[in-house]
């Protein structure tokens, strides 16, 4: 099994669980979507501001991962550490263009690029990047 196999689901798939740990150490799972980067071994979701998993990753930037192939028989967790880009603040900054290309590569084009930005900074949006360390899991049958 090579982390090679194991990480190609990252890529054939733009959905998964994210894990963060809660204050009292109990795991908080959320179904996300998810923009994979093989060769920056970066998984890149979109969060708010005042989310749980948002004050969860500040306090503890260890996390988890989960993506599983449709039959569920094939999967792979990574485990990693996040990184959190600033919280969008205008139309045109670093978070905004960093979310436009996410929003781009799970979803392709938007309708109206105008709308999508202010509504990142009206939404307090940010860029979660977690950093693949380690994955395990049951690689796809070739």
């Amino acid at each position: 099994m090579t982390q090679d196999a194991l990480l190609s689901l990252l890529s054939e798939y733009d959905g998964g669980v994210l894990v963060t740990l809660k204050r009292d150490g109990r795991p908080q799972l959320w179904n996300v979507n998810h923009a994979y980067d093989p060769d920056e071994r970066i998984i890149r979701v979109s969060l708010t501001d005042d989310r749980a998993k948002t004050r969860n990753l500040r306090r503890d930037a260890r996390a988890s991962y989960h993506v599983t192939s449709e039959d569920r028989w094939a999967y792979t967790v990574v485990e990693g550490t996040a990184e959190l880009t600033p919280v969008a603040q205008k139309p045109h900054d670093e978070t905004v263009e960093e979310l436009v290309r996410l929003y781009r590569d799970v979803r392709g084009e938007h309708p109206d690029w105008d709308d999508y930005r202010a509504a990142m900074v009206r939404d307090r949006r940010l860029v979660l990047r977690l950093h693949v360390e380690r994955a395990y899991g049951i690689p796809r049958a070739r």
